[in-house]
């Protein structure tokens, strides 16, 4: 059975930092990517950050370069996203979500993905 479970959201204060995890079990990281989506209030859920150990490849929405840094753990099979320079547009419910490769579309498309999280609360006060 697929799983992922994210951890380590939380409220922090706009330029501080949150490192979330994704647990993933089921799956290998040769069949899968990982991607990292948020979901504001009132708004769609957009992707943020995805990994492919198989590309040896990383990716970024505009908005969070430079500032969040996704990684893998193959050992763990775990997928972190550290945060840094929080701002309060960042609040929101953050999942993980998992998606076969290679992937022939968007990583930052969630139609694309397979399997989900339940999410974790991220939210940045100014």
């Amino acid at each position: 059975e697929v799983q992922l479970v994210e951890s380590g959201g939380g409220l922090v204060q706009a330029g501080g930092s949150l490192r979330l995890s994704c647990a993933t079990s089921g799956f290998s990281f040769d069949d899968y990517a990982i991607g990292w989506f948020r979901q504001a209030p009132g708004k769609e859920r957009e992707g943020v950050s995805a990994i492919s150990r198989v590309e040896d490849s990383t990716y970024y929405v505009d908005s969070v370069k430079d500032r969040f840094t996704i990684s893998s753990d193959n050992t763990k099979n775990t997928v972190d996203l550290q945060m840094n320079n929080l701002k309060p547009e960042d609040t929101g419910v953050y999942y993980c979500a998992a998606v076969r490769v290679p992937n022939i579309g968007s990583y930052f498309d969630e139609y694309e993905y397979d399997y989900w999280g339940q999410g974790t609360q991220v939210t940045v006060s100014a």
